[in-house]
């Protein structure tokens, strides 16, 4: 199972930046040019915060450039919810985030089931309205514990905006992540789950949930940058995506994708200590 992940990708309205000194609609296009020598991708994942503003408008663009691009693959796509995104516009243009889900989470929350090649992907719904931080409930919990009760073929790829472990070094990525982690953990102990992917943290990571490797992509608008000074936080130009292979001897297998970019690497915004501990205040 090959899966090419995304995330952040941050679209606004028309001809309009992400409000980060990037223009997203390029910074995506860029990395789709980049990566369009890939073979043999099995499915695409976007994990979430689609659109900046959470329009509708902004949604159809992700549809028309991901999606396009999928095709040319023979890929299905498989999106998720981020901070950044509006539920109701998200599901006008994409539904559930699955091309033909086989069990979506009723009500509101976009969470659903799909199978590829034997592989049950799974994407789930993080999103707090008008917080940077995620949480999943007991609802979405227990919904999880009851897909998982059946395995599947090879097992499953389990995939939510916001990440279920932090790093040390990043002040605000330790406040901004999953708050019911430990629910998560819970949920997937013992079970098929071969690998968690999520986003939000614009910056590449891997860690492990309940002995379940997790891999959080970095933006595909900037990538933060944690060489800054400690206490403040950088985020730079340049777009990314990562590789996932399952399956093999060796796997997972996780390989970032940084698209060339003249420009890469200057900062496109910063946080100074103030700042970045008037946001942990604010959101935490």
């Amino acid at each position: 199972m090959r899966i090419l992940h995304l995330s952040d990708t941050h679209i606004g309205p028309a001809g309009a930046s992400a409000g980060r000194g990037v223009d997203a609609t390029a910074s995506l296009r860029l990395v789709l040019a980049e990566l369009r020598h890939q073979r043999d991708v099995d499915a695409v994942v976007v994990t979430g915060d689609l659109a900046d503003d959470g329009s509708a408008e902004a949604y159809t663009t992700v549809r028309e450039l991901i999606g396009g691009f999928a095709r040319s693959l023979g890929a299905p796509v498989f999106y998720t919810t981020g901070n950044h995104d509006e539920r109701g516009a998200f599901t006008e243009v994409l539904g559930s985030g699955h091309p033909e889900a086989s069990r979506e989470l009723p009500g509101a929350e976009r969470a659903a089931v799909s199978t590829v090649a034997g592989w049950r992907f799974v994407t789930l719904d993080s999103l707090v309205p008008g917080e940077v931080y995620g949480r999943l409930g007991a609802g979405r919990l227990d919904w999880l514990r009851e897909v998982l009760g059946t395995p599947s073929g090879h097992g499953t790829v389990l995939a939510l905006h916001h990440p279920p472990i932090s790093h040390p070094v990043s002040a605000t990525r330790q406040v901004f992540g999953l708050r019911d982690a430990g629910g998560l953990a819970e949920a997937i102990r013992g079970s098929d789950v071969r690998v968690v992917l999520a986003g939000h943290f614009h910056l590449q990571l891997c860690g492990f949930l309940a002995s379940v490797p997790v891999w959080v992509t970095p933006g595909v608008v900037n990538r933060v940058d944690l060489t800054a000074a400690p206490g403040t936080e950088r985020a730079v130009r340049g777009a990314s995506a990562s590789l996932v292979e399952l399956g093999g001897e060796g796997g997972p297998l996780f390989h970032t994708v940084h698209a060339r970019d003249p420009r890469a690497h200057e900062t496109v915004y910063e946080l100074d200590e103030e700042r970045t501990r008037e946001l942990i205040e604010l959101r935490g």
